[in-house]
């Protein structure tokens, strides 16, 4: 049978843990609102040309933003 002692873990190594892991955070967020970003425009593909014209957008580029896939910015 095995048993574990407590392992002291070197200070370097909890920073460079605690940065990835925040890292990580921010890149998931990121996402989070880029997919937010892309429904929303998927959702003013509903409206007519005239309409998006009124907004200042055009039909193919709310398209193009649309289709591009969470991770791109």
């Amino acid at each position: 049978m095995m048993t574990y002692q407590h392992c002291p873990v070197p200070a370097r190594v909890g920073s460079h843990l605690y940065a990835l892991l925040a890292y990580g955070r921010a890149t998931l967020h990121t996402w989070q609102q880029h997919r937010r970003e892309r429904y929303d425009l998927r959702c003013l593909l509903c409206l007519d040309d005239r309409q998006l014209a009124d907004i200042g957008l055009q039909r193919w580029s709310v398209a193009w933003e649309a289709s591009k896939p969470f991770w791109r910015p």
